[in-house]
């Protein structure tokens, strides 16, 4: 009598096998997961295939001549399908190697060229580093950067329940303030000032409370981009008749990543409060974010506190 093979449906194939996984018996799993797969042939979407994949998702879609400039399943299996003999998988098991391999779907970062040399770079960089590093107890240094906050919030990433679309509500016309702040590069502390324009006198009014918060020190290394502000006229007047105490560190043109409060302050102000924001007013909203820098502030305090030697 000649065998009868079973194919079962997706969801009855799903559902035995989350019965499987809640079974407590081994002889009745074992039963649940037999499935003759050996009959199946050998697997598409083996290790060969995982690899061209990956080698794919290193590149954008235009460096193989598609016109699309993000990856979808579809174009990964199309592409695939070019570099491993014509072989074809589902959606599905694309799918599935997507997970095996660790993919994840998020925003790409935005980058802009350094006119400066590598070497140039990290000459500056180690520079400030360790200037940090050797900083007698007479002097202080901050990482100074500044900070916009839009009425209109950003869209980020949410976990939504399966057949629900999260909405978020815009005010529709865009109202902004501007924050100028300075963290301590021993203490993370931060200092900041709020305005309704970006310009040379929001970075003088920070300037301005850091003599305050810090009228104990002798010197105060400001570690800062190349925005204008930093550099105009009005700055550079105030600076040589009240800025004496000041010495300013420029990083290299167009990287954010080496001052540390665009990565430990603001990207994390901006994930925490300003995405998918539902602040009809932007004083609320400013709220919100004084809100979460003292908060901040209240963290590194205990920070420091738990780094001190026991008496």
């Amino acid at each position: 009598m000649k065998a009868r093979r079973i194919v079962l449906h997706p969801r009855t194939r799903a559902k035995l096998e989350r019965d499987a996984r809640r079974c407590k018996d081994a002889d009745t799993r074992a039963r649940y997961r037999i499935d003759r797969r050996e009959d199946n042939g050998q697997t598409k979407a083996g290790a060969w295939y995982a690899r061209v994949v990956a080698w794919i998702l290193e590149s954008t879609p235009q460096a193989f001549l598609h016109r699309r400039t993000t990856w979808t399943r579809r174009l990964l299996i199309d592409t695939a399908k070019l570099y491993t003999c014509g072989v074809t998988v589902s959606l599905t098991t694309m799918g599935r190697l997507l997970k095996q391999l660790k993919v994840r779907r998020g925003r790409p970062k935005p980058d802009a060229p350094c006119p400066w040399s590598a070497a140039a770079r990290k000459r500056r960089v180690a520079m400030i580093h360790g200037l940090i590093d050797t900083l007698p107890p007479s002097q202080a240094a901050v990482w100074e950067d500044e900070a916009d906050i839009d009425l209109n919030p950003r869209i980020g990433f949410d976990w939504m329940l399966p057949g629900t679309q999260r909405h978020v509500m815009t005010p529709g016309k865009n109202v902004k303030r501007y924050l100028a702040g300075a963290m301590d590069a021993q203490t993370d502390r931060l200092v900041w000032v709020k305005a309704t324009r970006k310009n040379s006198r929001l970075f003088i009014e920070l300037l301005k409370k850091l003599l305050r918060v810090y009228a104990d020190k002798k010197v105060i290394h400001v570690i800062l981009d190349n925005y204008t502000i930093h550099s105009s006229r009005q700055t550079r007047l105030w600076l040589s008749e009240f800025g004496q105490k000041f010495r300013l560190h420029f990083l290299p043109p167009y990287c954010p990543d080496d001052n540390r409060i665009e990565r430990k302050v603001w990207r994390e102000m901006h994930a925490n409060v300003t995405v998918n924001h539902r602040c009809r007013t932007i004083e609320q909203l400013m709220c919100e974010v004084v809100y979460y820098l003292m908060s901040h502030n209240r963290r590194t305090q205990i920070e420091v506190r738990e780094l001190r030697t026991a008496i």
